[in-house]
């Protein structure tokens, strides 16, 4: 697996966390870890933006998205209200996760939780050419279900 080099910088109220790191060899990402002072209760329904104590600069040509657990989605409905949320590679700011309450019990962020993944992806710019007609295609302008849900 390929690397990208991003050059990382701990605020103080993250000093004392480790860097995110990847859990397994052939993991997508890298899961953030919350730099919350004290607790945040999420009650069903709530959403908050929960610092990591990062800021990041990727290289261009590259961004940064911000993704769900799993396993908190579905053991508690907890998840990234956005997902996935793009950091863009001119962003310098702290890197949040805006998360959301989807279940039916409050739920209990704590520091040092991981609350989310972090993926470094490759993008490609995008230059318009405009035109009157489109070139055809089986599916035309079929979509929302327009293939339909069997799998007969």
């Amino acid at each position: 697996m390929s690397r990208v080099k991003v050059s990382v910088q701990r605020l103080d109220h993250g000093k004392d966390l480790p860097l995110p790191e990847i859990q397994t060899e052939l993991s997508a990402g890298v899961d953030l870890l919350a730099a919350v002072e004290g607790n945040i209760e999420l009650t069903p329904g709530d959403r908050t933006i929960v610092p990591t104590g990062l800021m990041i600069a990727l290289p261009a040509g590259f961004e940064v998205q911000i993704r769900p657990r799993s396993g908190l989605a579905i053991k508690s409905g907890i998840t990234v209200l956005n997902s996935p949320g793009t950091i863009d590679a001119d962003y310098r700011g702290e890197i949040g996760a805006i998360m959301i309450n989807q279940g039916q019990e409050t739920f209990t962020i704590k520091r040092g939780m991981r609350i989310a993944q972090m993926v470094v992806v490759p993008v490609v710019g995008i230059e318009w050419v405009e035109t009157d007609t489109l070139p055809e295609t089986t599916r035309g302008a079929g979509g929302f279900g327009s293939t339909g849900t069997d799998g007969i």
